[in-house]
């Protein structure tokens, strides 16, 4: 099972969701739920609070609200050249809250806590994938 080319680094390369990767690449957004108790996840889990590990994949709308951000001057030296990056916490119309970088296309002065976004698959340089918060509307 390979996860290697999630993320700007991969701190993983083995995971029983490593069909997460393929479900970015054709731009979707995967979570994963509980059959047994209903809890969703996003990033996808493997297994639920519930321990019964009975996990399906479903598709998210990538329609969000946004709870809060912040915006980092300081970073892993693997981000370095990212810096200042804004992140945010964002709640699927599904339950479940994501942690996510927003795109360059948002200036920070646009961004509000309460504002519609959407979470989108995106390809970096070499072929390695993220997602991002993007406005809803685009």
């Amino acid at each position: 099972m390979n996860f290697a080319k999630f993320g700007k680094i991969s701190y993983v390369a083995e995971t029983k969701l490593q069909e997460f990767e393929k479900h970015l690449e054709t731009g979707k957004v995967m979570g994963t739920r509980c059959k047994s108790c209903g809890q969703t996840y996003f990033p996808p889990r493997a297994d639920c609070n519930c321990l019964k590990g009975d996990i399906e994949w479903i598709e998210l709308s990538g329609k969000c609200k946004l709870m809060t951000f912040s915006t980092l001057y300081f970073a892993p030296a693997s981000f370095r050249y990212e810096v200042p990056y804004t992140l945010g916490v964002a709640q699927f119309e599904e339950g479940p809250a994501v942690l996510a970088p927003f795109s360059k296309e948002i200036k920070e002065n646009e961004i509000k806590v309460g504002m519609s976004l959407r979470l989108v698959p995106t390809e970096l340089i070499g072929g390695r994938m993220i997602y991002e918060l993007r406005k809803a509307d685009s």
